[in-house]
């Protein structure tokens, strides 16, 4: 059996496809299914565009087109980042598995020195208004400024533009790079983005389920619900990447834990907010989280009137 699974074109991307890729053709191989699985290269606007991305990825800059492909048929399913997922479903698609989730966390990467250590004014590099805000609310003196592109390009910036780049643990720990981290930062500091660190795997309507149940087989129940209860939050506070909105949430046996935070751009005032109940109901508890947020004044922090 041959499968195509729809891939963006970077190295990072590449890399996380496949490292699912190869998880299903093992977990097929271990239940008697010879599998094989082909890489089908798609081109995303995010790839494409040399603008700033903020604002965009909330309508799913690195996603639409590998759902185009799926639909067309040019592919079987495809693999994304969840984090730049729009928390909305796919009315067409189904969201067949999310693995394992990996490291949560941000990292600093400079020359040397740590966030406290840093130089005054220190010049740090990176795209997300989350993750802008966050550095501003633990350094006052920093200057963030705008940063894209892949990790080369990123690390690149540290040969005299940039004092720092933030990157996520995750993608540098897929690539083998993590040792070019100079610091991860603590979530209680830098909370995450909704979704960090988990991979979804969307599979075409209509899929046969002699290769689809294979595809199922590689979700990881516990990153299900905690990455559920975190965008369960994001919808209702109708937030993308352009709003500084982070969550975590953990899962220990049934009980799960979720932990927000909402910042205003200038990283000068913070709302943050906890939860806890049973990761069967996680989407109810991410929901009304938000909702408490928003009735505290989350929106105001966010831009909005």
């Amino acid at each position: 059996m041959k499968l195509r699974l729809g891939t963006r074109g970077s190295t990072l991307a590449r890399t996380q496809s496949g490292m699912v890729a190869d998880a299903l053709v093992e977990h097929a191989a271990s239940v008697g299914v010879e599998l094989e699985v082909e890489l089908v290269e798609i081109t995303t606007h995010g790839d494409i565009s040399r603008g700033s991305l903020v604002g965009l990825s909330e309508v799913g800059v690195f996603v639409n087109a590998l759902r185009d492909a799926l639909l067309a048929g040019e592919c079987d399913f495809a693999v994304h980042s969840l984090k730049d997922m729009p928390t909305a479903p796919h009315p067409e698609l189904e969201l067949a598995a999310i693995s394992k989730r990996a490291d949560v966390r941000d990292a600093l990467c400079t020359t040397g020195p740590g966030l406290r250590d840093l130089p005054e004014g220190a010049r740090i590099g990176t795209g997300s208004p989350r993750r802008a805000a966050q550095l501003i609310s633990l350094r006052r003196d920093l200057r963030v400024e705008g940063l894209r592109g892949n990790v080369d390009t990123r690390l690149g910036k540290l040969s005299g533009e940039l004092d720092g780049v933030v990157l996520a643990a995750a993608g540098l720990e897929r690539l083998g790079r993590l040792d070019e981290a100079t610091e991860l930062l603590d979530p209680t500091d830098m909370m995450p983005a909704p979704g960090q660190g988990a991979l979804a795997i969307e599979i075409a309507p209509g899929a046969d389920d002699a290769w689809a149940d294979l595809i199922r087989a590689l979700d990881h129940a516990p990153t299900r619900a905690a990455v559920t209860a975190e965008r369960s939050l994001l919808g209702v506070l109708d937030a993308g990447c352009a709003a500084p909105v982070a969550a975590y949430a953990t899962v220990a046996g049934e009980r799960l834990s979720l932990r927000a935070r909402v910042v205003d751009a200038g990283g000068t005032l913070a709302l943050n907010e906890t939860a806890q109940g049973p990761a069967s109901e996680a989407a109810s508890l991410g929901r009304s989280t938000g909702w408490t947020l928003l009735g505290r004044g989350a929106g105001r922090l966010m831009g909005r009137a």
